[in-house]
């Protein structure tokens, strides 16, 4: 006899992967704050605040700091639900569950760095490659959710609207590479080290920080360049509408996130629009992974869909 086992549907499943994309926004947005407010050093020991104890003071530093790491326990255990939820999903998808897998160990490889971030006392490059894993979980994470909502295996439909296109998609990844861990350096050797007046000081890069924040501007110019003619392209070829949606919401993003960027170059990097940076770095991640993945067209899970309401007017 078979062992009777609870199960999920995918249209369930498809709350767990969102749950856990967002959750891979949010270490971005936390980890941001930690720095832009000074509170990197907040507490300099870990998995504990200071000296063995669960938080060192009531003073801003401290609590934004512990605050960041009880964030990051939270969401370790959304990942680790949202991967028993794919092993339950019935049917299960064996591409599903990897992701799953992948954010649980992508959380803990980010916690761990972060430690280490912590006992070298803000290494610049450390805090980089923490951005930079981050930012690949939001890939990851974007990339679960989106196949949470579209049947793939082995008979499953996946046409590709446009092989051109979808190479040229493919070679923003590269871009995109380049342009956020340009964006890194810049953060890395600008004014915003993570410590506070008080603390040890934080090392910074050995760049000059007008040098990081050119080469970060060729490369932003490089790819708007790059969004600029591709939309053009697509818009003077007979591509399906959801490629041309997909590169008009990049190109928006990128242009956006361009403004914000020289504004805030000009008037000497003040938090709020480094923190408006950071937020459209990460809405650009995701804006290249669905225009990625938009290249290819797939049939929706059964109930993941939402029904249109026919209005009897136009019937």
């Amino acid at each position: 006899m078979a062992k009777n086992r609870r199960t999920l549907s995918g249209p369930v499943f498809r709350w767990f992967a969102l749950a856990d994309f967002v959750a891979m926004i949010v270490i971005i947005l936390t980890g941001a704050a930690v720095r832009l407010t000074g509170s990197g050093l907040g507490c300099p020991d870990w998995p504990t605040c200071f000296q063995h104890r669960i938080s060192g003071s009531w003073s801003l530093h401290p609590l934004v700091e512990y605050a960041n790491r009880m964030v990051t326990g939270s969401l370790i255990i959304v990942t680790v639900v949202t991967f028993v939820a794919a092993l339950l999903r019935s049917p299960k998808r064996k591409d599903l569950v990897l992701l799953a897998g992948a954010l649980i160990g992508g959380v803990f490889m980010d916690a761990i760095l972060g430690a280490i971030v912590v006992y070298t006392k803000l290494n610049p490059w450390l805090v980089s490659l923490h951005m930079m894993l981050s930012l690949f979980m939001v890939v990851v994470g974007a990339t679960l959710y989106h196949r949470s909502k579209y049947i793939y295996g082995e008979g499953a439909r996946a046409e590709v609207r446009d092989p051109f296109f979808k190479a040229i998609a493919r070679a923003t990844w590269v871009l995109l590479a380049i342009l956020l861990y340009t964006g890194t350096l810049a953060t890395g050797s600008g004014p915003h080290a993570g410590s506070a007046t008080g603390q040890l000081v934080a090392k910074r890069l050995p760049i000059a920080f007008s040098s990081a924040a050119w080469m970060h501007s060729v490369a932003a110019t490089l790819f708007v360049g790059v969004v600029v003619g591709l939309l053009v392209a697509i818009w003077k070829t007979p591509v399906p509408q959801p490629v041309k949606f997909g590169v008009r919401r990049l190109l928006l993003i990128a242009i956006v996130q361009a403004a914000i960027g020289v504004i805030q170059f000009l008037t000497h990097v003040p938090v709020l629009l480094v923190g408006l940076h950071v937020a459209g770095a990460t809405s650009l991640t995701i804006g290249v992974t669905q225009f990625n993945l938009r290249q290819t067209a797939r049939d929706r899970e059964p109930g993941t869909r939402r029904e249109k309401v026919s209005n009897p007017a136009s019937n």
